[in-house]
């Protein structure tokens, strides 16, 4: 395993003590990234070597080797104007570009859909590619679709964007909406509520016996983004067991490293250090820090967090653990719940007329 590291992955440019220590931390623990939009920036390009380099984005496989990362959740987002069938449709073509991409880079990447096959993907010097999270429209209002996209993979759904998550009348959920966060919970796909309204977030927090993501949130003490949290909410997340993935992007975390090491210390602080991990964002267009611009970066935050007083093992937790514990959980809520539910036959018209 050494000598393939040591090929697969070069050697840090910076010879100074931090430097070496955050390349070794993440030799073992490498990052699993919570969004990149890679799949969607590759739908209108013609050619493209990811083995190889790619230019024209902002991740290939070089780039991923260089930034020591593990495994990555390709975002099946929409644009918002996409509703109903489109979206649907929309999102089944992301899955199957995404599949596409994965497979016609055997030598770089490899689909996996839970958290031991993430595990074996890296262990066998791979890059893990997970399926999400996808936009709740792609659910179409129907808890078959649901489970039809879980069956192509899906792990993440993010609960903006749909009548029954919108947080209308103070509930935060719908009738319809609790019922397809227990699906998705029985099914193994985790709710993404990065952007959700505090009333969704918080019934789901409540509802949900999986724990949930917020894949794309950063500290909104620090910077008052829609979509980044408050102290209360970091600190429900913290409780509640789920996970903060902090994006490396200019406008939710500010324009240099320090800010989004900032937002790390803030998040460890406020949720605790079982409740933070990282989202590159890279290619979902997004502007990132200059030092942060592509998926070879990580080191270089690793390395500021390093030189603020990190404990090594507090890093393995941001970087891989905590992500493995959430999708592991995931799992076991899954197997579970499939002992004692059927798949519901309920439709929104059921629930919510």
């Amino acid at each position: 395993m050494a000598d393939l590291e040591d090929d697969l992955y070069p050697t840090p440019e910076a010879d100074d003590e931090p430097s070496q220590r955050a390349h070794a931390v993440l030799a073992t623990h490498p990052v699993a990234d919570g969004y990149n939009g890679l799949s969607w920036a590759l739908r209108n390009m013609s050619r493209y070597d990811l083995e190889l380099g790619e230019s024209a984005v902002a991740t290939d496989v070089p780039r991923l080797r260089r930034g020591r990362v593990g495994a990555l959740f390709w975002s099946l987002h929409l644009p918002e104007d996409l509703r109903g069938d489109r979206a649907v449709g929309a999102t089944l073509e992301q899955i199957d570009l995404a599949k596409t991409v994965a497979l016609a880079h055997p030598e770089g990447l490899r689909l996996a859909y839970d958290a031991a096959q993430t595990t074996d993907a890296r262990n066998c010097g791979r890059v893990a590619v997970l399926l999400g999270p996808a936009s709740a429209a792609a659910v179409g209002n129907s808890l078959g679709i649901l489970r039809s996209l879980r069956a192509l993979g899906l792990r993440v759904l993010t609960l903006t964007g749909a009548s029954w998550a919108s947080g209308e009348g103070g509930a935060g959920l719908t009738r319809f909406g609790e019922e397809v966060v227990r699906e998705m919970n029985r099914l193994g796909v985790l709710a993404d509520l990065s952007g959700a309204p505090p009333e969704t977030m918080r019934r789901t927090l409540t509802l949900s016996k999986s724990p949930v993501l917020c894949t794309r949130s950063g500290a909104g003490t620090l910077c008052p983004h829609p979509a980044n949290l408050s102290d209360d909410l970091l600190a429900e997340l913290g409780a509640a067991g789920g996970l903060c993935m902090v994006p490396l992007t200019a406008e939710q975390t500010g324009p240099t490293v320090r800010d989004v090491a900032d937002h790390l210390d803030h998040v460890r602080k406020i949720a605790g250090r079982d409740c933070i991990a990282l989202s590159g964002t890279y290619d979902a267009g997004a502007d990132h820090p200059e030092e942060l611009s592509d998926a070879s970066s990580f080191p270089r935050l690793i390395t500021e967090l390093l030189h603020r007083g990190w404990e090594e093992s507090d890093v393995a937790l941001l970087t891989w653990g905590n992500v493995q514990r959430v999708l592991r959980g995931a799992d076991f809520t899954a197997r579970a719940a499939q002992q004692r539910r059927e798949p519901p036959a309920v439709t929104i018209t059921d629930l919510d007329d």
